[in-house]
């Protein structure tokens, strides 16, 4: 008997906005026997992947690889095999998304940040830092603080809306979960409940056992050298409750 006649494990995609706790989702969903996220696969710098040239290969030949050929784990029997992807990787493939819209049975699991300025914020430390990860192992020092021009925060505003619209009309709702970054740091049990009711995999009790640690726990203000400059530009346009610091729409930074 051959291996032959077994079914291709089911395709999913993680999409989010950078800095929204993807990382963090896939450990947690690798904890799960049959489950297998094998990170960015845009990115030329992860590591999960053993071809180095991928990116040189067409849209279809990239998500062949990640579906049909994807990199097996030796202690695993993957029944659903995944991969993410950051909203800035598909800019330089710009046919990507809709050749991803197209392969055949593809579940999306969107993750969506509530403050999106915190994504942001987080996203320049992180390039600033170069520390895209903290583990337990780690030291405690929090990252520096740092300082947003008001067309940079409009323009990655303007692109997470854009983003999330664009993957809510693309894919019917039965083919798509979203999750909550602040949920998942909250109740991860219950988001991951959640997804593996969507993605049909037998339930998996929530241990927590991650090494990731969040890096930053401070409020807002006091990440952003010119927060209150930023909160009084914003504060008449759509975009003022990611400056809200009340008592009752507290924003505090947690990646």
């Amino acid at each position: 008997m051959t291996d032959s006649h077994i079914p291709p494990p089911a395709p999913f995609v993680i999409l989010a906005m950078p800095r929204t706790g993807t990382h963090y989702l896939e450990e947690l969903l690798n904890a799960h026997p049959n489950v297998l996220s094998n990170g960015e696969l845009l990115n030329p710098y992860a590591t999960t992947w053993p071809d180095k040239h991928r990116l040189l290969r067409s849209d279809r030949e990239l998500l062949e690889l990640a579906y049909s050929c994807c990199p097996a784990q030796s202690d695993k029997k993957a029944t659903h095999v995944g991969c993410k992807v950051n909203e800035p990787q598909f800019h330089d493939r710009p046919g990507f998304f809709a050749e991803l819209t197209r392969w055949p049975g593809l579940r999306v699991i969107l993750v969506v940040r509530e403050n999106t300025l915190e994504s942001l914020r987080s996203l320049v430390q992180a390039r600033q830092t170069r520390q895209w990860l903290k583990f337990r192992s780690d030291n405690d020092a929090p990252p520096p603080q740092v300082r947003l021009s008001t067309a940079d925060c409009e323009a990655y505003f303007k692109a997470a809306d854009d983003f999330h619209a664009r993957v809510a009309r693309s894919f019917t709702k039965s083919n798509m979960l979203e999750i909550e970054y602040e949920c998942l740091l909250r109740e991860p049990a219950t988001c991951l409940t959640a997804i593996w009711e969507f993605l049909g995999v037998p339930a998996l009790r929530f241990s927590s056992t991650a090494t990731l640690q969040r890096q930053e726990t401070r409020p807002l203000e006091q990440t952003i050298e010119n927060f209150h400059e930023l909160r009084r530009h914003f504060s008449h346009g759509p975009y003022a409750r990611f400056f809200d610091v009340g008592e009752r729409g507290r924003a505090v930074a947690i990646d």
